[in-house]
């Protein structure tokens, strides 16, 4: 057979750096803020720096697999190498589970967000429309070329985080932040500890396009460490705005455009919400780049039929891989009924964690690599942290997970047939 055409390098670091940004601030940042400080009061945005530190081992893991690997696949190759192609498949199988569900939940937040300034949305067929066009329109941005995306994608994170930026600036130079240490009790701490771990979910993002990525042994590792770093200061730095604005301001997901409208008047409420909406819109965009590459991945590899491997020759872009995604989330975003789904699709994520930081050490001691003594008890803190998260999902999660990992090893030895044929 021969071999697939490999995609064209044209990522540096910037284009790598929105891909962890933008798969950890989405609509999150919109609704902490009210939750951390009704939980745990002025201590709010220490919280979120608990929650980098929680997932800080988990990132150093994936820097340091990045460093092994140049192409497309991330947690898909690093499973294949250290445990086999089947749980390779079924690590890349959980993260894709994951993230069809998420960008479905999140086209209709986003949707919901937009209706507030246009209401005919409200109309269930017109949103029903709204959700299709959406979707359609982000996978011909993502068909038309990686670096088009990218280019997109970089405008839409300017427009959400430049209103954060004035919200920080004009809430921190006029009103008083409130700055303090007030310790909450430990069955405070753990159950928003975990919420903060969630907040930085998909920092992995930059580890999927590898293969599109100039330099990606050096530019991923650089591009994890450093904006886990930056988003953490960023989601400390929107709280302490908001404790100094308005910390009764609103709740839930309206809580920063009520805090900005304090300040501001409507006009400052209706700013966040654009913001918002461009947030949650650059979060779907992200995962439309990053894991149709994976699945592209898989079909190189034949974990996947192999049309999942084609490439456009017009565009150089996974075009197969781009339109099943786009496809199975509209269907998804329809659906009313998968709510048990999408409490699963964290699980699902942690199963792809937990291979991945297991990985480490087998690929280690496997190549005799002469690597430091720490890295180790960091893996080992890795698997930790992420049990530690997973012993808090629910019997339904868990049954949803049998049922997404069923589902996945039906389509591994489908697949694994249509390659027989040419193998032999």
């Amino acid at each position: 057979m021969d071999k697939p055409q490999e995609l064209p390098r044209t990522v540096g670091f910037w284009g790598t750096a929105l891909f962890p940004v933008n798969g950890m601030i989405g609509a999150g940042i919109f609704a902490m803020p009210a939750i951390l400080v009704a939980a745990v009061g002025n201590f709010a945005p220490w919280m979120m720096l608990a929650g980098a530190v929680l997932i800080a081992p988990l990132a150093f893991v994936f820097a340091m697999l990045a460093m092994r690997f140049d192409s497309h696949g991330g947690p898909v190759l690093y499973a294949h190498a250290a445990f086999g192609p089947f749980v390779g498949f079924q690590s890349g199988w959980m993260r894709y589970a994951s993230a069809v569900v998420a960008v479905a939940a999140n086209t209709q937040v986003a949707i919901a967000y937009i209706a507030v300034l246009f209401p005919v949305l409200d109309d269930p067929t017109l949103r029903a429309a709204a959700v299709i066009a959406f979707m359609a329109f982000i996978t011909i941005i993502n068909l038309v070329g990686t670096r088009a995306s990218v280019r997109a994608l970089g405008a839409m994170t300017l427009v959400k985080l430049l209103p954060l930026v004035a919200l920080i600036v004009i809430g921190l130079a006029t009103r008083d932040p409130a700055v303090g240490i007030s310790l909450p009790e430990f069955s405070e701490f753990e159950s928003v500890v975990l919420l903060t771990f969630y907040a930085y979910m998909a920092f992995e993002n930059a580890n999927f396009p590898a293969g599109e990525l100039r330099n990606p042994r050096r530019t991923i590792p650089l591009a994890l460490l450093t904006t886990i770093a930056a988003v953490a200061l960023f989601y400390m730095l929107v709280i302490w705005a908001y404790l100094a604005i308005a910390p009764q301001a609103g709740d839930g997901e309206s809580a920063l455009a009520a805090a900005a409208e304090a300040v501001s008047g409507q006009a400052g409420a209706i700013v966040i919400s654009i913001a918002a909406a461009f947030s949650i819109g650059a979060n779907i965009l992200n995962g439309g780049i990053v894991v149709p590459r994976m699945t592209y991945g898989m079909g190189e590899k034949g974990m996947l039929p192999r049309m999942f491997a084609h490439v456009s020759p017009r565009f150089q872009t996974p075009d197969v891989s781009i339109l099943f995604y786009g496809g199975v989330a509209v269907a998804f975003s329809l659906w009313a009924g998968f709510a048990a789904l999408a409490v699963a699709s964290t699980l699902s994520r942690l199963v792809m964690y937990l291979l991945s930081a297991l990985a480490l050490p087998v690929l280690q001691k496997r190549d005799a690599d002469n690597a430091p003594w720490w890295h180790l008890p960091l893996s080992m803190l890795a698997v930790l942290a992420t049990l530690w998260v997973a012993s808090h999902a629910s019997g339904e999660a868990y049954r949803m997970l049998g049922l997404i990992f069923l589902v996945g090893t039906a389509l591994y030895f489908i697949a694994a047939r249509q390659q027989a044929p040419d193998r032999g």
